[in-house]
């Protein structure tokens, strides 16, 4: 007998009628002799729909309360999908994130989480019931409701069946696996069968949208094997697991393209010790995370300071960095915000030379200029004029060949 963790996104349980085929698989799956652990999203538009709500209140809405907001999405369908499974015979049982043992830390809207108890998903298991849980969802020490960011249910997910030892951890979703590209972007991208850890991890936090990056990296830590399948038509998905030789053939797996980019440039930054931390320190303790970094040569003394953070934390981040400003007295605080970021990812570029010349002469002949560079073992990314973004993903992926690698 195997144990079985599935989790469903929110076009899967959009409908009732979809609530319905939901069911269907899982009371096949169990049917199979296998125990089944099911975690569930919201239905597909209501946490957008809620926050809507939330800034119909308030400009700016209090997070502890925000949290407590979305975390109602997820009950209607553990409800639901529970009520479905109990009407043909399924001992099925709905659990929210409290009742599970999912403790996370006070960071709101976008929680860690530090453990997962999951005694009552074991005691429910030796009684033969079918846990439907809530993803997306903890708790903190002091017992308020948290939610763990865009996609937190793929890491509920995740982080259950770490805590259950289960055999497999299923995310079902709108899409039958991990591509070579967007296939709406790059209409010769691939299915992959197989891919690393690192490189998915890369994918996800780049712009692919099938995981969220917090769930790989759980995966990874505690040796989680994820697949990703299509809850809408049989075959098979991709295997997200650890790196093996094979994988290493071909330099480069996919290409990724986000828009969820902003750049903030600090004009004006006098050049002496301990700027970047009084700079960067409070954007951390805002919980915003930024990812490239570019510092010109100093000129008199003064230099220039451009990073990018996500388009979603800019309204947050530009009053953080014009006080910083302000009391550093730098000249002037910057914003572009049509920009988006382009990346080649492979675990095979650490054996593959010559990648990143490739990508520039690429873009060259595109005729995309490059505004920022970052590179690490196994990815290259560039931030480009967003317009461009399109353009450039499909040029890359037909000069790399990607509709013919690890197909």
């Amino acid at each position: 007998m195997a144990l079985v963790v599935q989790k469903y996104g929110g076009t899967s349980v959009g409908t009732i009628e979809r609530i319905h085929l939901v069911a269907d698989r899982v009371a096949h799956t169990q049917q199979e002799g296998n125990q089944v652990v099911v975690v569930l999203s919201a239905m597909s538009g209501e946490t957008d729909r809620l926050i809507k709500l939330a800034h119909e209140v308030t400009t700016v809405p209090d997070e502890r309360e925000l949290d407590m907001l979305l975390s109602t999405g997820e009950r209607i369908t553990i409800a639901l999908l529970s009520m479905e499974l109990r009407g043909r015979g399924v001992n099925a049982r709905s659990f929210t994130g409290r009742q599970v043992g999912i403790i996370t830390d006070s960071a709101h809207t976008k929680a860690r989480i530090a453990r997962v108890t999951a005694d009552r998903i074991k005691e429910a298991l030796k009684q033969g019931v079918l846990p439907v849980v809530a993803g997306f969802q903890g708790i903190n020490e002091q017992s308020d409701v948290t939610t763990l960011g865009r996609g937190g249910s793929d890491l509920s997910a995740v982080a259950l069946a770490a805590a259950l030892k289960a055999d497999r951890c299923i995310i079902f979703t709108d899409v039958d696996g991990v591509y070579t590209a967007d296939p709406n972007i790059v209409p010769a991208a691939r299915r992959i069968d197989k891919i690393a850890y690192e490189e998915m991890l890369e994918m996800a936090s780049l712009g692919a949208k099938v995981l969220q990056t917090r769930s790989v990296e759980f995966a990874a830590k505690f040796n989680v094997p994820v697949e990703v399948n299509s809850s809408f038509k049989a075959g098979r998905g991709t295997l997200v697991t650890k790196e093996d030789a094979d994988m290493e053939s071909a330099a480069i797996s996919g290409v990724t393209g986000d828009r969820n980019q902003a750049k903030i440039t600090v004009v004006g930054v006098p050049d002496k010790p301990g700027i970047a931390a009084r700079i960067f320190g409070p954007v951390a303790q805002a919980h915003i995370n930024v990812d490239m970094i570019i510092q010109n040569m100093s000129q008199a003394a003064l230099t220039d300071l451009s990073f990018t953070v996500p388009r979603a934390d800019l309204k947050k981040a530009v009053p953080i960095i014009q006080s910083v400003a302000n009391d550093i007295e730098a000249e002037s605080v910057s914003v572009t915000e049509a920009i988006a970021k382009v990346s080649l990812i492979g675990v095979g570029m650490r054996s593959h030379s010559g990648v990143a010349a490739k990508m520039f002469e690429v873009l060259s002949r595109e005729g995309i200029n490059i505004m920022m560079i970052s590179t690490s073992e196994i990815k290259i990314s560039c931030v480009i004029d967003e317009k461009y973004l399109e353009l450039a993903m499909r040029s890359l992926h037909s000069a790399f060949d990607l509709d013919q690698t690890r197909s």
